[in-house]
């Protein structure tokens, strides 16, 4: 049995600027969406559980914008942040699989409990950046807009040429945050999960990652952007395949730039 007291003296020796990175293909973010899809075939039921999850979310982003539409684009930026943190499950469920360990959906659901304290620091940190983003959503409304405008339920108005403005510079500051939470999670849950490293290390080494190595985690955003929005338009009923088979992508992302150690 390993002593506790070595395990927690590695852990703090690990350096987010020592570990070593895989080179990645252009191509790599292809191959881990095919992996995958793999990992979702083999435990469908898991997957559609949160499958499931991710298309409530969507039905409460509707909900939401037929009451108070003025907070449509913080709630919509609170889940894309919260993402991560809800795909922990089938990062368990991935992991379980790689070493030939029986998943369940009980071990998934609980899979924060082995790194309670590190997945707690990153998810306040993932809150404040939404409570930024959110308010920042509401700046760029109150300056675009006199008052709330009234889209009659319909965002399509917001792309009428009077609206230009805003939608640019809802863009750009949208750009900013979606970038900065995507360099700093990307692999880091993953990370946590799998190693003894600090919410700190694993946030640098994401970071890390999508600095040196740019072009192939720019094509796994926009792929990961691209399969969401698809996803979303009949009903939101795509995320009960897409949202689980990215959770299970991001894991052999994550195993693809570190490998196993």
């Amino acid at each position: 049995m390993a002593d506790p007291g070595k395990e927690s003296s590695k852990a703090d020796e690990i350096s987010a600027f020592d570990l070593p990175l895989n080179a990645l293909g252009l191509t790599q973010p292809l191959q881990w969406l095919a992996l995958g899809w793999r990992d979702f075939r083999r435990q469908p039921l898991i997957g559609l559980f949160y499958g499931f999850c991710f298309m409530a979310m969507g039905w409460a982003l509707l909900e939401t914008y037929q009451r108070s539409p003025a907070w449509i684009l913080w709630l919509s930026a609170g889940f894309l942040l919260l993402g991560p943190l809800l795909c922990m499950g089938l990062y368990q469920v991935s992991l379980r699989l790689e070493r030939g360990q029986p998943p369940s959906l009980a071990d998934s659901m609980t899979a924060w409990r082995t790194r309670t304290s590190q997945l707690a620091i990153f998810g306040f940190a993932l809150l404040i950046l939404e409570m930024l983003w959110g308010r920042s959503a509401l700046v760029v409304f109150a300056v675009s807009f006199d008052g709330m405008p009234e889209l009659g339920g319909s965002l399509l108005k917001l792309l009428e040429p009077e609206n230009y403005g805003f939608i640019i510079s809802y863009l750009c500051v949208g750009a900013v945050f979606a970038g900065l939470i995507f360099a700093i999670s990307v692999i880091s849950i993953p990370m946590i999960l799998d190693e003894q490293v600090d919410a700190i290390t694993a946030a640098l080494t994401s970071l890390r990652l999508c600095l040196t190595q740019p072009g192939v985690m720019l094509v796994w955003g926009a792929l990961i952007t691209l399969l969401v929005l698809l996803a979303m338009l009949p009903g939101f009923a795509g995320l009960l395949v897409v949202g689980p088979v990215i959770g299970h992508a991001s894991w052999h992302a994550y195993r693809a730039a570190l490998g196993a150690r």
